[in-house]
């Protein structure tokens, strides 16, 4: 385990109906760079990212979060520990505005007896405004409805909630898919200026032109290993494609 990690997996295993998914995989994930985890479907990068994102648990194996060994259950244990998963068909809600869909879950309260408390909207409304600003996303009103944007505006919005959330982990899972190339360029944009914002950013995509725009580092797994681990500059597309 590298002391300068901020995520460590060790030896992670991971059997689904005896199929072994992922087969003893090892990887430090380094403060403020940006990943990019590419592969084949079944090659074990959604099994890898569903036990960082505490949706299913390792087999066999650890996961350290800044030198400690880390409990990953459920979601909240995940965000908990400030990894942040935004999916590709992400977690929001079409008929909530977007300033709900900033805080659900994590909603703050005017006052709160025994949990259950009313909405401070104002404060949700300026925060969503503030928050939507500082990943550069214009946005008419906090009280537009998620289900009126566009896939790169809602993709935005995502990204915007995990940013004032003050995420240390951002992993974006195929988060270009079926966007413009508009919308793709100011995506990619969001994940190039993670590590300004002290993020580390983990991008899983299908796309290697994308991820070689904008991750310092490549990733490549096959068949639950991990086929290579380089800096973009020592590699290319072609090397990469060779393994997969």
């Amino acid at each position: 385990m590298s002391s300068e990690a901020i995520i460590s997996v060790r030896n992670l295993h991971k059997w689904y109906s005896g199929v072994h998914a992922l087969k003893g995989v090892s990887l430090d994930f380094k403060p403020n760079e940006a990943v990019g985890l590419v592969g084949d479907n079944g090659a074990g990068k959604s099994t890898l990212i569903n036990i960082l994102s505490g949706l299913h648990m390792a087999d066999e194996g650890e996961v350290f979060v800044e030198g400690e060994k880390a409990s990953i259950a459920n979601p909240r244990d995940a965000m908990d520990l400030g990894i942040e998963t935004i999916y590709q068909y992400n977690s929001m809600v079409p008929i909530m505005s977007i300033a709900r869909n900033m805080f659900i879950g994590r909603e703050p309260l005017t006052f709160s007896l025994g949990g259950i408390g009313i909405l401070d909207e104002t404060k949700m409304r300026q925060q969503s405004v503030d928050a939507i600003a500082d990943v550069d996303l214009h946005l008419r009103s906090p009280d537009a409805l998620v289900g009126e944007l566009s896939g790169g505006q809602r993709q935005g919005v995502a990204i915007a909630r995990a940013m004032h959330f003050r995420s240390k982990v951002m992993i974006l899972d195929e988060p270009t898919n079926h966007l413009s190339v508009k919308e793709t360029t100011k995506v990619i944009g969001f994940v190039k200026s993670l590590k300004e914002q002290n993020v580390t950013g983990i991008f899983i995509s299908h796309n290697m032109h994308h991820v070689f725009a904008c991750c310092d580092r490549i990733i490549a797994m096959a068949l639950g290993e991990v086929v290579l681990d380089k800096p973009i500059g020592e590699t290319n597309i072609d090397e990469v494609h060779d393994l997969l």
